[in-house]
């Protein structure tokens, strides 16, 4: 069974950062898809970050030039980047792995809450 542990989440000022860290169980970068998805309160889970099966990154419109996904492979960590927070950042963020065939994640961290708030 992966697990997946986030950590690296709290309370930021706007236009704060953050990074979030994803440390995997074991080696499986080779194998999913990492990513961040993040859900508020009302609202579906939404596709942050994400690493593409040829090994680019795609991001959601909403975070483009601010969230930036990385990973060491080396130790099985998966980061995420967070500058020019806003309020409307504010969500649990999780961390995934995805199956290179299948559109919704297998494994999901336990999430860590983030909010941008003065």
């Amino acid at each position: 069974q992966v697990q997946l542990v986030e950590s690296g989440g709290g309370l930021v000022q706007p236009g704060g950062s953050l990074r979030l860290s994803c440390a995997a169980s074991e080696n499986i970068f080779s194998i999913f898809v990492m990513g961040w998805y993040r859900q508020t309160p009302g609202k579906q889970r939404e596709l942050v970050a994400t690493f593409t099966s040829g090994g680019s990154t795609d991001y959601a419109d909403s975070v483009k030039g601010r969230f930036t996904i990385s990973r060491d492979n080396a130790k099985n960590t998966v980061w995420l980047q967070m500058n020019s927070l806003k309020p409307e950042d504010t969500a649990v963020y999780y961390c995934t792995a995805t199956f290179p065939w299948k559109e919704l994640p297998t494994y999901w961290g336990q999430g860590t809450q983030v909010t941008v708030s003065s």
